[in-house]
């Protein structure tokens, strides 16, 4: 077993040693069809291929058949050396520099990181919370407001989004297990509730800061809230350090090593973040190993580029009857009803422009409250 990088070229210098490794990996001795499943199968040109022998197939195949390197000129050595790379730097390694050090171009070391990416993606839920507390929290990804021309901040400050074209990543840990990152469609009242009600274990421990969007799903959990604007940060085991410190860590390795990440892609960053974070403690060596047996799946260039952009703001229509009723929550609980937005400021004293922005997504919360439309 290798330790280092030097060791790890060493032991797979060429594409035969790289072609055995592989099969021992994935096959484990029994060379299987990635169509049809058969093992009875025919080695042909020199054990580079194969022919499945079932009669419904009759398919030849090679080894890195349905894997993220299928289809690929890139010789095995670098698939597998790029691969440890990217696993073993803790702040993860940069399409330039990776073709520099594997000599091939840019684009094509960006499409390979991006498919290693799709390896380190949990392809399997996780559920939080039932061994410790678990702490969440939101972060933004992108460039500073305040740094923005004018125009461009006045026409994100109308909008509702006083965060510009950040990308909202929503952050949840479990103080002794794994950390999930999820982008949001950004500081969304509904999907913030929605994902974390859908990863964190009912009644399990939850701990927060302040902000109302996590009221709606306070009563469904052993709550608990830090408030930040008060200068409060810990009170006796209750606080969100852990979260906050796994958040400092994907901004170095997004400012540090990539600069600037598009938002279409900024899912895949946070995939590849917690997949090293969630592995810390192992050796590079062995996050290798378990790496390589994540290979099945395969990203086409088409569908890379083809990903769906993150929404900045999610809105929720207005119906189109002139007055349309809404109601008032508080922690998920139906205060009152109201035939419009006016009367339901008058009657609580709240800003109306502010409970029309809420109830339709723009803003998380008014007076207190959180807003639906009825």
């Amino acid at each position: 077993m290798f330790k280092n990088l030097r060791e790890f070229i060493t032991s797979l210098p060429d594409e035969e040693s790289c072609r055995k490794y592989l099969m021992k990996e994935r096959w484990n001795g029994v060379v299987t069809c990635p169509y049809c499943s058969c093992e009875r199968v025919t080695v042909i040109e020199g054990g580079k291929r194969f022919k499945c022998n079932h009669k419904d197939c009759r398919k030849n195949f090679s080894v890195t058949v349905g894997t993220i390197m299928e289809a690929s000129k890139i010789p095995l050595c670098k698939w597998l050396t790029a691969i440890y790379l990217i696993t073993a730097h803790k702040r993860g390694i940069s399409s330039y520099q990776l073709g520099r050090d594997l000599g091939i171009s840019q684009k094509s070391s960006w499409f390979m990181l991006h498919r290693i990416r799709e390896m380190l993606r949990m392809k399997e839920d996780i559920v939080l919370g039932e061994h410790s507390p678990v702490e969440a929290d939101e972060t933004y990804i992108g460039g500073k407001f305040a740094n923005m021309h004018n125009s461009k901040r006045k026409k994100y400050s109308e909008a509702g989004n006083p965060f510009g074209n950040k990308t909202a990543v929503l952050g949840m840990i479990e103080r002794t297990g794994n950390l999930v990152a999820k982008v949001m469609p950004s500081n969304n009242n509904t999907a913030i509730p929605k994902t974390i009600a859908e990863t964190v274990k009912l009644k399990a421990t939850l701990i927060t800061d302040s902000s109302n969007l996590y009221n709606r799903i306070a009563h469904s959990y052993n709550y608990h809230a830090v408030n930040h604007s008060m200068q409060e940060y810990v009170r006796d085991n209750v606080h969100t350090n852990t979260i906050e410190g796994a958040f400092s860590h994907l901004k170095r390795m997004v400012i540090g090593t990539y600069y600037q990440i598009s938002s279409k892609h900024t899912q895949r960053y946070c995939d590849e973040f917690a997949y090293r974070f969630n592995s810390r403690k192992i050796k590079d060596a062995d996050r290798f190993t378990l790496t390589m047996g994540r290979l099945e799946g395969r990203l086409t260039y088409k569908n890379l580029i083809q990903a769906e952009i993150p929404t900045q703001i999610e809105l929720t229509e207005r119906p189109k009857n002139r007055y349309c009723g809404v109601i008032q929550l508080k922690d998920g609980e139906i205060i009152a009803h109201y035939k419009s937005i006016k009367e339901a400021a008058k009657m609580t004293n709240i800003n109306r422009g502010g409970i029309s922005r809420a109830c339709s997504g723009q803003r998380p919360s008014a007076g207190g409250f959180d807003w639906i439309f009825a």
